[in-house]
């Protein structure tokens, strides 16, 4: 075993930056640039507090970041160390051979479309276990509109380690996903004569669900950071916004904007909607803290198992103030909708025995090295946007030529969407290219796919 390494940390209490996140940032930068080598041991948060002169917990939380975020691995009984970020990295696969006309059919294609994560590597045993467990539980007949409170109390610490958002389990209602969350919150919010603005481009489903409960739909531009606070009217009753990696431009709203963000709601009564639907994947630094986190009044947030475990297990969380929460648990009740009882209890295994957060840590790995290989094939070709977060990319393009390279893909055995689609619009596009997905390919047909994208591109410009 190596022995625990030195580190000749620096830390300013004169900056306006906190102790944990100067630490964080600091370990972070070491890792990337060599100074720590994968495997190394770091001190224990106690030795390390002593060495820096700051308190336990400085140290603890800048750790428990890190790990969060996939750069440092936990060995019962050993000690912290520096993961291997380079675990695993198949060596560069060859450029895919012209494509067979059998190719073609949607099974043995390439997927890199958006939205869909890696569901083919998770801990069989802990899923099982999971099951196992909850299937020694009886059926219920009275199902909580609010969900299983011990589930509750789990999501909302989940949250506020993961997320920073400062939610005890009265903030905590359990949904069935995002559109789920967004139906009830349109119940609750919205209806004949209400308005509801959408990103544009933005998320059809949140458009489909809000039009569906009788709202006027007002599309809301964005730019390269996200919404555009300055264009919003005044008579919106509801905004959705995903204000951690925008869908599907992939902008982030920085602290500025999202002040005044939330001073537009404060002075016109509107409720924001934040969809957190990935935040929990950032590869260059921390993710900001929710939305949600700044004003609980104003704001509430949507998130989902979707992204980090699979689509298929239906469960989600809103969270809001404890009186909004009660309200739309009542007209929740009233429409006897429900999450399955059954399914939240295997989820609560999963929380309880941390197995879900190891899964994230794992994947935020995986998906990095995904991100990795789109940028390093795509990046000397075109522009790319919000390739620091989430599960894809937007390639910018001429519009011209994106008709031909989707064509051209699909011919050679990849799937492609195209921003121009009007899934993502409801007025003529502004921006053109390509929504990049990279999180349910494996890591070879990733690089595989990005060659024939680029080479297209190359071709066609």
């Amino acid at each position: 075993m190596r022995a625990v390494v030195d580190l000749p940390v620096l830390l300013s209490r004169e900056s306006e930056v906190p102790l944990t996140t100067q630490l964080s940032d600091w370990l972070r930068r070491a890792m990337l640039d060599g100074t720590l080598a994968a495997g190394e041991r770091l001190p224990s948060s106690r030795g390390l507090a002593g060495q820096l002169g700051v308190s336990r917990t400085v140290v603890t939380e800048a750790y428990q970041q890190l790990y969060a975020e996939g750069w440092l691995d936990g060995r019962h009984g050993s000690g912290t160390f520096v993961a291997d970020l380079q675990a695993a990295a198949p060596e560069p696969v060859p450029a895919p051979p012209p494509a067979d006309p059998g190719r073609r059919r949607r099974g043995d294609l390439i997927n890199l479309t958006p939205g869909e994560p890696w569901v083919h590597d998770y801990d069989n045993a802990a899923w099982k276990r999971a099951w196992r467990k909850a299937a020694d539980l009886p059926p219920g007949n009275d199902p909580d509109p609010l969900g299983l409170p011990y589930l509750r109390e789990l999501l909302a610490a989940h949250l506020r380690r993961a997320r920073s958002v400062p939610a005890v389990p009265e903030n905590v209602l359990v949904t069935r996903g995002t559109g789920n969350g967004l139906d009830l919150i349109a119940l609750a919010l919205l209806g004949y004569g209400r308005r509801a603005g959408v990103e544009e481009p933005g998320y059809r489903v949140a458009r489909n669900v809000f039009r569906a409960r009788g709202a006027e739909i007002v599309p809301c531009p964005v730019d390269e950071d996200g919404v555009i606070v300055e264009v919003l009217p005044d008579d919106l009753d509801v905004l959705y916004t995903t204000p951690a990696h925008q869908y599907p431009l992939g902008g982030r709203l920085p602290i500025t904007r999202r002040e005044r963000l939330l001073a537009w709601a404060r002075r016109t009564g509107a409720m924001i909607v934040e969809d957190d639907y990935d935040a929990e994947f950032r590869y260059d630094v921390a993710p900001l803290p929710a939305l949600y986190g700044l004003d609980p009044s104003r704001v509430i947030l949507l998130g989902t198992l979707s992204k980090t475990l699979a689509p298929d297990v239906g469960v989600g969380w809103l969270v809001g103030s404890p009186e909004l929460v009660q309200e739309i648990a009542r007209r929740r009740e009233e429409v006897s909708d429900r999450t399955s009882g059954p399914v939240q209890q295997a989820v609560v295994n999963l929380l309880e025995r941390g197995d879900l957060e190891r899964h994230l840590r794992r994947m935020r790995l995986e998906y990095a090295r995904r991100r990795a290989a789109v940028v390093e094939i795509l990046g000397p070709v075109c522009a790319l946007r919000g390739d620091t977060a989430g599960l894809h990319v937007l390639a910018e393009l001429p519009a011209r030529v994106v008709p031909r390279i989707l064509r051209g893909a699909l011919e050679r055995g990849v799937r492609l969407e195209s921003v121009d689609m009007e899934r993502y619009h409801l007025g003529p596009a502004r921006v053109h290219g390509l929504v990049i997905g990279y999180g349910s390919a494996s890591l070879a047909d990733v690089r595989r796919g990005c060659r024939v994208v680029a080479e297209l591109i190359t071709d066609l410009g």
